[in-house]
């Protein structure tokens, strides 16, 4: 393996970050076009299947993230393992087992909630027959959680075990499955039926199914993969290991339901100040999570990196690795926010004509958005590095704690208090979003800073 041992320098373990980071990166940028190929091709269906998907992937997404989390607990796991011992085979198998055990669990779980959807729709008050199609959707995309969410630890495994090329490939792949997919079965093409908004459904669980396959492959046909064999034994529970994910895991999948909290209030927030408020919020809130996507796989790659030197108690290691993390990602973060503060309108046509008259309110307010976002980057980036250091040390109940005090009070309270107390508006509740956002990346970066006098380092 290579990039675990002690780094000697700063700069030796800036490049490692890098070279660990970049293909996550990518492979959460080209995730999120996997995800645009539906909107694309169901948006040709009309505002009804257009509105039923939306509503079903934001109630899977939801589930999915947060299963993404509590499985990805293994990462800190099996980096400490090969910290302390770089041919941990059995130790690091065991984890891979406990988190597959989990990620079928889980699913399962979410696969009664997706088919009770019909039911969740009506329940929030949605349109009836909105809610039938939902249902309907939700129904087949459900199968497409096991695999998903075990293709989300098989892509943790080679990631940590430095093959993270893996992850960029096998998503590159993905998006041509979905494309396929969906031009087959949406509009009834190669002798397929005319399915619409099920034939979408379909794509998705073909496209996780094939991700799932070509992770298994390149696992099997890479030498130093292979010989983890981490499907061996893999009726074997292993207890003690499935409490510590468990104990891990957990905090981070509330992390992950207070902070999507934060930002699906806001735009329940939107709507109940306009239709144009909303729309640019939609809009704008694309932008910044395109942005976000790079700092997402340097906290990705820093979990592996400060993990790694936990494992082998190198309390100075720790600390260059967090140090890469954080310069690595204020230097992106302050290109993005200069380039949004400079060109906005070229960010606004990766989605929507601003030109266009009849974009021209939702356009307006999109631009105003745009402007704080360009002002929290900075502060986006740095929670979501803090957040994946401290996680590399296993710790994760207070930034829980964090997280949900920095998002729920100062986010969603100022939010609450701009947008309807004040002229402010739609502009309000975004000062809302950087609040909260303010407040996490400081309390989280200072709980990085005190790291030693917490006791959060190895003895």
């Amino acid at each position: 393996m290579t990039e675990i041992a002690p780094s000697a320098t700063l700069r030796t373990e800036l490049g490692a970050t890098l070279r660990l980071a970049a293909p996550l990166a990518v492979a959460n940028l080209l995730q999120m076009l996997v995800y645009a190929i539906d909107v694309i091709f169901l948006a040709r269906l009309g505002e009804q299947a257009l509105a039923a998907s939306s509503l079903s992937i934001s109630l899977f997404g939801l589930m999915m993230w947060c299963f993404s989390g509590l499985t990805g607990a293994c990462a800190p796991l099996i980096a400490a393992e090969l910290g302390r011992r770089a041919h941990a085979v059995r130790e690091v198998r065991r984890s891979v087992r406990m988190a597959l055990w989990l990620a079928v669990g889980c699913s399962l779980a979410g696969m009664v909630v997706a088919a009770n959807g019909e039911a969740i729709m009506l329940a929030t008050g949605q349109d009836p027959e909105v809610s039938v199609m939902a249902g309907k959707f939700l129904g087949i995309l459900m199968f497409a959680m096991v695999p998903m969410i075990a293709s989300n630890v098989l892509r943790t495994f080679v990631s940590t075990l430095g093959r993270p090329f893996f992850a960029t490939a096998i998503t590159a792949l993905a998006i041509v499955v979905n494309v396929l997919g969906n031009w087959v079965f949406v509009f009834g093409n190669l002798g397929a039926p005319k399915l619409g908004l099920e034939g979408s459904a379909i794509s998705s669980v073909i496209t996780a199914l094939a991700t799932l396959g070509a992770y298994a492959l390149a696992i099997r046909h890479d030498l130093r993969l292979r010989r983890y064999s981490i499907l061996g034994r893999w009726w074997r529970p292993e207890w003690p290991r499935l409490r510590d994910m468990l104990r891990i895991g957990t905090p981070i999948m509330l992390t992950i339901l207070a902070e999507a909290g934060l930002f699906s209030g806001a735009a329940f927030l939107m709507g109940l100040i306009g239709a144009a408020e909303l729309a640019g919020h939609t809009v704008a809130l694309q932008v910044a999570a395109l942005a976000f996507q790079v700092p997402f796989g340097i906290g990705q790659a820093v979990t592996i990196r400060v993990g790694y030197f936990y494992g082998a108690g190198d309390r100075e290691g720790i600390g260059r690795a967090g140090l890469s993390a954080f310069i690595l990602s204020l230097a992106f973060m302050v290109v993005t926010a200069s380039a949004m503060l400079l060109a906005p309108r070229l960010f606004l046509s990766l989605y929507v004509d601003p030109a266009a008259p009849q974009n021209a309110a939702m356009a307006g307010f999109a631009l105003q958005y745009l402007l704080v976002a360009a002002a929290f980057q900075l502060f986006d980036g740095t929670q979501a590095v803090a957040a994946g250091a401290l996680r590399g040390l296993q710790d994760t109940r207070m930034p829980m704690a964090i997280a949900l005090f920095g998002y729920w009070l100062p986010g969603v309270g100022t939010s609450v208090v701009l947008g309807f107390w004040t002229p402010l508006g739609g502009l309000g509740v975004w000062i809302g979003l950087a609040a909260g956002l303010v407040v996490v990346a400081s309390l989280l970066t200072w709980r990085w800073s005190k790291r030693a006098k917490l006791g959060l380092l190895p003895a």
